[in-house]
């Protein structure tokens, strides 16, 4: 640029390229510690007495959005929302691919009084479900079908004739609960997806082809495991 020194452009460059750096560690950090506490959360719900029917109904479940932490208001204005991660069930018994990352985020999700976080699961049942959350953005109860899930020790009853999607579950202040999720979004997060594995990689690409891969996220898949029991 004219009347700009040689020194001066490099002390610029060297900003963008230092600020480049300190978004993508910034990335990978969110990223290693969403998938650390999508790993509690699972564990959380493994060991709970309440979830007896989340875990009976994981066992047949394509998918699970895992929302370690869903805020009032996080979102946007007058809203709530949460980073978490997607895993998918593979081909072979035992095998779940990911973690994919997404953002949840809606106006109207279904906090109880006095409750201003919550520990969100959502149990994918279907494969079109999958499909659709593998779509940069999905509106859940518009795109893909969603309901709460029954809460206690078995299914027969709560599950009766039911036959959607995406079935959601909540653990907040010791309270439980379907947390409803009707009309909020699910989105992408590519940053976080390509911090976490070193390069580009579509949802696809993590939750079904399995063409990408991360150590780190064994304990997370491990616990998934577990709480699916397969």
């Amino acid at each position: 640029m004219p009347g700009w020194t040689s020194a001066a452009m490099a002390a610029v460059t060297a900003a963008l390229v230092l600020g480049g750096a300190s978004t993508w560690a910034d990335d990978a950090f969110e990223a290693r510690q969403t998938v650390e506490r999508a790993k509690l959360t699972v564990e959380t719900f493994q060991t709970d007495p309440n979830m007896g029917a989340l875990r009976d109904l994981a066992k047949k479940a394509k998918g699970l959005l895992i929302m370690p932490q869903m805020l009032r208001g996080a979102f946007i204005v007058g809203g709530s929302g949460g980073t978490g991660v997607l895993v998918a069930r593979g081909d072979k018994p035992g095998v779940w691919h990911g973690p994919a990352f997404y953002t949840l985020g809606g106006a109207s999700f279904g906090f109880q009084a006095g409750v201003d976080a919550a520990e969100v699961i959502i149990l994918t049942m279907t494969e079109r479900g999958v499909t659709k959350l593998m779509s940069s953005q999905a509106k859940l109860g518009a795109d893909i079908s969603v309901a709460a899930g029954p809460v206690g020790a078995g299914t027969a009853a709560g599950t009766a004739g039911l036959s959607v999607d995406l079935l959601s579950y909540s653990v907040s202040k010791g309270l439980y609960g379907g947390f409803s999720v009707d009309g909020s979004v699910a989105g992408v997060r590519t940053a976080l997806n390509h911090a976490y594995y070193g390069k580009p990689a579509s949802p696809a690409d993590i939750l079904v082809k399995g063409a990408v891969r991360n150590q780190h996220a064994g304990p997370l898949l491990e616990a998934v495991t577990k709480l699916t029991g397969r």
